[in-house]
């Protein structure tokens, strides 16, 4: 298959702009056109050099700014026009960042692509906030789930979440929290079980909530908590009060 044009796609990290792998870095200061997502921070989109065409495909919850088939038209399109066309996206691409589907755009369409990892939000947000999502005294697994439940349902595989040694790890799942903590009750999972809610992780915005199981209902109706969240259940959540950096 012959190959016009090329796209790199790059992880940008959960926020802070020093995560960033070196080979980000560079693939971000030679790009000609970015199409960036919602959760890339302000600052890392500060790296991006000037006279470099930015172009925003971000969705929210219900508003998707360009259709994902659109993205992907895009894609093509600056990459068959000769640019240094870069996807940059929001943690890892692979994790809950449809990179995969894009580059099924790309294959389909005879489009060359590199893929550049980046640090997803479970292991900045996790080490930012001192809570480590594996402990031998802990936990022995982890657990990357989507809590974007399509159409407000729960539908996932919840008596495989019940044991008390695996650490969960839920992105987009602020607004389904509530269904998310009485399912895994329902399932076995204790009510007291630790939970933590990490905002703006690795910023200097980032804002850490810990609370249970049983009572996380009554702090989202009682607490203001705004996305971009991630969300981490499990007996590690308790070695925050020990290992947090910022306590």
């Amino acid at each position: 298959m012959s190959q016009r044009g090329f796209v790199q796609l790059v992880g940008a990290g959960p926020g802070d702009p020093e995560l960033l792998t070196l080979k980000a870095y560079k693939v971000i200061q030679q790009a000609e056109v970015v199409l960036y997502d919602r959760l890339v921070s302000d600052a890392v989109m500060a790296l991006i050099p000037d006279g470099c065409e930015r172009v925003y495909v971000g969705k929210r919850r219900a508003d998707h700014s360009v259709p994902q088939k659109q993205i992907g038209q895009l894609l093509v399109d600056y990459a068959r026009q000769g640019k240094q066309t870069v996807r940059l996206k929001g943690g890892d691409p692979f994790i809950f960042g449809r990179g995969g589907e894009e580059l099924e755009e790309l294959v389909a369409a005879g489009i060359g692509f590199s893929v550049v990892p980046g640090i997803t939000a479970a292991s900045g947000c996790a080490a930012y906030a001192g809570i480590p999502l594996t402990h031998r005294d802990y936990s022995q697994s982890v657990r990357f789930i989507t809590g974007h439940l399509k159409d407000d349902s729960v539908n996932l595989h919840w008596a495989e979440f019940a044991h008390s040694d695996q650490t969960l790890v839920f992105y987009m799942g602020l607004v389904g929290l509530p269904k998310i903590a009485s399912r895994l009750q329902k399932a076995g999972r204790s009510f007291d079980t630790p939970l933590a809610i990490i905002e703006r992780g690795t910023t200097p915005e980032q804002k850490v909530t810990i609370t249970t199981l049983a009572e996380v209902a009554k702090v989202l109706a009682t607490q203001e908590i705004h996305a971009p969240t991630l969300i981490i259940i499990g007996d590690v959540v308790n070695l925050y009060s020990k290992l947090n950096p910022n306590l």
